[in-house]
C-alpha cells in the first residue's frame, strides 16, 4: 500500500507491508486521519510553490537514510539556499520498476507536477526484464506527463558488467533513445561519481548515503538549474515542456 507521508515539511512516498486484516484495518484508519492533520492541512494549502516530484524507485524514496537525507529533500534545501522557489515531492517507492511506475502515474498527476524527474528502470534491469518491455513502459509515463502539461527530466541508469554486453548496452541506450524521441532533458547517469564507491553507499554497496545523495543532487541541479532559470520562479510557471 502506498502512503503520502509529511516527516518534518519532506513530503514522500512510503509503503505499508500489510500481512494481516488488523494492519490493513490500521492503514485505512491513518489514511482517513491524515487529512485531519493540523500540520498537514497547513504545510500543503499554504506552499503554493510549483512543484517538482521525483518520481522513481528505491534511489529516489531514499532507502537506508533518514528522510531529511534522502535526495529529494537535499535538493529541496540546494534550491532554497540558490532562490528557487519551488517545492520537491519525493514520490519514490523501494523496489518499483517502470510498470509499477506507469500503474502511479495518475498520482504523480495528482500533485499537478511543473516538472518530474524521471528515475525508473534500475529493478528492471537488476531483475534482467525486457529492455523492450521497459521502454514502452516509460515510453508511455513520459507521454502521460507530457500530456499533461509536465516537464521530464529523465535520469539514466546503467548496469553492472555481469549482466552481459549485448544487455548493458541496450539497457544503457534506452534512456538516451528516449530522451531523444521526446526532446528531454537527460542526465545520462543518475549516479555518475557515486555508483561502485564504498564511501558513498550503503552496506549492499547499491544504496547511496546522505554524502552520495549530496553528490547525486549537484548531478541533478547541473540539468535542473538551467531549466528553473528560464522560468519564472517566483510565482507558479505555466506548464510547458522545455
Amino acid at each position: 500500500m502506498i502512503l503520502y507521508c509529511i516527516e518534518s515539511g519532506i513530503e514522500y512516498c512510503c509503503t505499508l507491508p500489510v500481512k494481516r486484516f488488523h494492519d490493513i484495518l490500521a492503514a485505512v484508519f491513518l489514511m482517513l486521519l491524515w487529512p485531519l492533520t493540523s500540520g498537514a492541512i497547513s504545510f500543503s494549502a499554504s506552499d503554493n510553490r510549483p512543484r517538482i516530484v521525483a518520481f522513481g524507485d528505491s534511489l529516489t524514496a531514499g532507502l537506508g537514510v533518514h528522510a531529511d537525507e534522502s535526495y529529494p529533500a537535499q535538493l529541496q534545501r540546494r534550491l532554497d539556499s540558490l532562490g528557487y522557489r519551488y517545492r520537491v515531492i519525493n514520490a519514490g517507492v523501494s523496489g518499483d520498476t517502470t510498470a509499477g511506475g506507469l500503474r502511479r502515474v495518475p498520482w504523480i498527476l495528482n500533485n499537478k507536477p511543473e516538472l518530474v524527474i524521471l528515475e525508473l528502470g534500475a529493478n528492471d534491469g537488476l531483475r534482467g526484464l525486457s529492455v523492450d518491455q521497459a521502454k514502452s513502459n516509460l515510453r508511455q509515463i513520459i507521454r502521460q506527463l507530457q500530456e499533461a502539461g509536465t516537464t521530464v527530466v529523465l535520469a539514466g541508469m546503467k548496469l553492472p558488467p555481469n549482466y552481459g554486453q549485448d544487455y548493458t548496452a541496450s539497457f544503457e541506450a534506452m534512456y538516451q533513445m528516449l530522451a531523444k524521441e521526446y526532446q528531454l532533458a537527460l542526465i545520462p547517469f543518475f549516479l555518475e561519481g557515486v555508483g561502485g564507491s564504498s564511501a558513498l553507499n550503503q552496506a549492499d554497496g547499491i544504496h547511496p548515503t546522505k554524502e552520495g545523495y549530496q553528490v547525486i543532487v549537484e548531478q541533478v541541479l547541473k540539468v535542473l538549474r538551467p531549466m528553473l532559470s528560464e522560468r519564472p520562479y517566483n510565482a507558479p510557471a505555466s506548464h510547458k515542456q522545455g
